[in-house]
């Protein structure tokens, strides 16, 4: 069992940074991929960002790409994800999650993922 807790997430004006971090515990951080995504209300849940578990491979949606980072500190047992120019549309609930599978197509899909965060909300005004 992995346990992931999301912080960071917050109120922002259009424009506006913040940093999502996910902090892990249970079996070895540095054994999973790790993935950020985000769900609105009545929508499936969207693919944001992944890592690879040495975090020298990083890929990412095109909507994010050039304004969001992800990074991991795998003696922090720690994975961030840094958002920058943030936009309205950016408003929704973001969940970090885990997966053992080295195979990186399914890195993009929800469903290939073993552990979950409760998510946490980000609101950016206009």
């Amino acid at each position: 069992q992995v346990q992931l807790v999301e912080s960071g997430g917050g109120l922002v004006q259009a424009g506006d940074s913040l940093r999502l971090s996910c902090a892990a515990s249970g079996r070895s951080f540095s054994s999973y991929g790790m993935g950020w995504f985000r769900q609105a209300p009545g929508n499936e849940r969207e693919f944001v960002g992944y890592i690879s578990r040495s975090g020298d491979s990083t890929y990412y949606a095109d909507s994010v790409k050039g304004r969001f980072t992800i990074s991991r500190d795998n003696a922090k047992n720690t994975v961030y994800l840094q958002m920058n120019s943030l936009k309205p549309e950016d408003t929704t609930l973001y969940y970090c999650a885990c997966r053992a599978s080295r195979i990186l197509s399914g890195a993009f899909n929800p469903r290939n993922y073993d552990f979950w965060g409760q998510g946490t909300q980000v609101t950016v005004s206009s």
